[in-house]
Parts: C-alpha cells; sequence; structure tokens
C-alpha cells in the first residue's frame, strides 16, 4: 500500500524548455514518461523542494522558478485511487542536464512532435502544456 494512501499528494513539476525541447523523465519499468519533480514535504517551501528534487534527480542546480499552473489529478494505480495536485513551474537550471542520478528513471529531451506523441503522464497536464506552449497563461485543469 502508498504511503499516500487516502491522502491529498502536493507534488512539484518542472517544466525544463532547452533549444525548443522539453525534458520528460521515464519509469524504467513502467515505460510511460512525466515531468522530473516529486513530493512537496510537510513544512517545505515550494521552491526548496524544487530545487531538492532537481539536484537528486539531475545534479543541476535550479537558478528560476515560474508558476504556470495547477493540476489536479485523480487516479488509480495498481487498483489503488490516488489524487494529486500538481503544482508546475517553468524550470531555468544552470546546466541542461538529462543524465538520471537515480537508477529507476532516465531522462530524455523531446521535440514537440515526439512529445505530442508520446504518453506522458497525468494527460491533463500534457494537455496543458500543450496550450501553454502556444499562449503562456498561466493555467488549472483537472482530471
Amino acid at each position: 500500500m502508498s504511503p499516500y494512501h487516502n491522502q491529498f499528494e502536493v507534488c512539484i513539476r518542472a517544466i525544463i524548455l532547452d533549444k525548443g525541447r522539453i525534458l520528460v523523465c521515464r519509469n524504467k519499468k513502467k515505460g510511460y514518461y512525466f515531468f522530473p519533480g516529486g513530493h512537496l514535504k510537510f513544512g517545505e517551501r515550494v521552491d526548496n523542494a524544487l530545487a531538492r528534487e532537481i539536484k537528486e534527480e539531475l545534479d543541476t542546480a535550479v537558478k528560476k522558478i515560474s508558476f504556470i499552473g495547477v493540476v489536479d489529478n485523480i487516479f488509480k494505480k495498481d487498483g489503488e485511487k490516488h489524487h494529486e495536485i500538481n503544482l508546475v513551474f517553468e524550470v531555468k537550471t544552470k546546466e541542461a542536464r538529462h543524465q538520471s542520478q537515480e537508477n529507476h528513471i532516465e531522462f530524455a529531451f523531446l521535440n514537440k512532435k515526439d512529445f505530442t506523441g508520446a504518453r506522458i503522464y497525468p494527460i491533463a497536464l500534457k494537455k496543458a502544456l500543450l496550450k501553454w506552449f502556444r499562449n503562456k497563461k498561466i493555467f488549472w485543469t483537472s482530471q
């Protein structure tokens, strides 16, 4: 059973762009993509959590963060219901790295065509980002 059973998960997601490409993360066992970041710990500031996650996952520092949206995501995973709130930020890093520091995940920069066709979760966040790429307007969406 997940440690978040019957709880809200507050997640922070980094949208990292480089030369028209977007950085995505892939769980090696599951095969789908998602966005760098992770869980916000109780009492942790959002900016500190983003910096911690980027350092843990990519071994680089955050230079700038800009809030771009929120995704309310309710889904089932392995037969268990989850509910997460994703706070989404455009993140500029010290270096455009994509070498994973964690064994269970790998990173890739996708161009917009590959991004559009890829299996990326949450689906509502992927759709919101496709719109955000065009209009740069803050978004809120639910799935």
